[in-house]
């Protein structure tokens, strides 16, 4: 009875232990994924995205009569500040993704870890940064009153929350329908079914537009557009990085995954 109870006990140990590994790989490289994304972000950032703010924060300067004091000062917000954002944001999503891409992976269909983690970076875009982008579009530093500040983040994250949500919703209803309609059909009715609830939301949230009539279009544009193409970069970057890193152990990180699924199954030695 001993040697028996100790075989169960000593077979159920390796199950646990390699499954703990895994998600450590994962995760692990998902960090050194967004701190890569965070680096690229933060070039991007500051090429494209700086030219525009700095042109409306003369705008707002010029219309006070000149610019106050600054607490921190401009050239810090632009280079030190921009990189300490863009590499916490990268570094905290690659984290999430790497691990929600351990979860996913052998539950999307067929798809290797390569493309099991860029559909979870490129959901991650579509959800956390196109949609919301879409309803409530970001406005230079000089646009916008600050005693509706509070209102305008409460829209903004309650919209984050439902497209989440919803995108969630919409994988997990996909894997359900992918059984009687198979993958494609599954998930043209789940991308239908998320687009759906997202444009539904964006109709019934209160809107709100505090540009101001003299404000100029082209500036606008541009900060909007370099705030959307420094989004694109910072999934894009972290989903190709993390899809090679993660290529690099996919036997090993297949093992790992799917024969502790399996490992009652083995008979005891």
């Amino acid at each position: 009875m001993s040697g028996y109870t100790t075989g169960v006990t000593c077979s159920a140990s390796p199950a646990t232990e390699p499954a703990m590994t895994s998600a450590r790989n994962f995760l692990v490289r998902g960090l050194l994924a967004g701190l890569v994304a965070g680096l690229v972000t933060f070039g991007v950032a500051y090429l494209v995205g700086e030219p525009s703010v700095n042109a409306s924060i003369a705008l707002e300067d010029s219309a006070h009569g000149g610019g106050g004091a600054e607490l921190v000062p401009r050239s810090l917000q632009s280079t030190v500040g921009l990189l300490t954002g863009t590499l916490v944001a990268g570094v905290t999503l690659g984290g999430l993704v790497g691990v929600i891409t351990a979860f996913a992976l052998g539950r999307l269909g067929r798809l290797r870890v390569r493309g099991v983690s860029v559909s979870v970076a490129a959901i991650g875009f579509v959800s956390v940064s196109l949609l919301p982008f879409l309803a409530y579009p970001p406005n230079p530093p000089a646009v916008g009153h600050s005693e509706t500040i509070g209102t305008r983040t409460a829209l903004y994250f309650t919209m984050l929350a439902i497209s989440i949500i919803a995108a969630v919703t919409a994988v997990l209803v996909g894997r359900k329908l992918a059984d009687r309609w198979g993958a494609w059909y599954a998930t043209l009715a789940a991308i239908a079914g998320y687009l759906v609830v997202m444009v539904a939301a964006i109709a019934l949230l209160p809107t709100y537009n505090e540009v101001p009539a003299h404000f100029p279009a082209t500036v606008l544009y541009e900060f909007r557009v370099a705030s959307l193409i420094t989004q694109l970069a910072l999934w894009g970057t972290l989903a190709v990085i993390l899809a090679e890193l993660l290529h690099r152990i996919e036997p090993h990180a297949d093992r790992e995954i799917i024969e502790p699924a399996h490992a009652e199954q083995l008979p005891l030695t």
